[in-house]
């Protein structure tokens, strides 16, 4: 007996009926190339499942494409990095400054706190060009 909506509503067995199901169903045949080509967009699009892939080509739905480069992902690690250098110098310089503070006369902590702000001064500068460089990068290389 075939299932008409009457006997759909009084149905209560079974899982429940998606309101918009996908019947329709189509097939087409690649050859070896072609398929090498879908398989690579595919890859590159990111998403998981073919048909939904396919679906949205087909609709004309803006495709997202990752593309991981090598070079900008050893940048940002080197980059990380070198960030965490940075935080442990700010952790040695206050404990430092906390032993230059304890076991030195005001005469003599006054001195090593002068060349410990010279240093301080050297690693801003240093810095700002680091951050110059992150933004040329960013400019020059990284997709947006």
């Amino acid at each position: 007996m075939p299932m008409t909506s009457e006997n759909r509503e009084k149905h209560k067995g079974g899982r429940k009926q998606k309101a918009d199901p996908r019947i329709h169903r189509y097939s087409i045949n690649l050859n070896d190339e072609d398929n090498a080509r879908f398989l690579s967009l595919f890859e590159a699009s990111g998403m998981k499942i073919k048909a939904h892939f396919i679906t949205v080509c087909l609709f004309e739905k803006q495709v997202k494409v990752v593309k991981i480069d090598k070079g900008t992902s050893d940048f940002y690690m080197r980059l990380t990095n070198f960030y965490g250098q940075f935080r442990a110098i700010g952790v040695n310089y206050n404990q430092v400054t906390k032993a230059i503070k304890n076991n030195f006369s005001e005469k003599k902590a006054t001195v090593f706190l002068g060349q410990l702000e010279k240093a301080t001064l050297e690693l801003v500068a240093i810095n700002k060009q680091v951050m110059d460089l992150t933004h040329e990068f960013e400019e020059k290389w990284l997709q947006k």
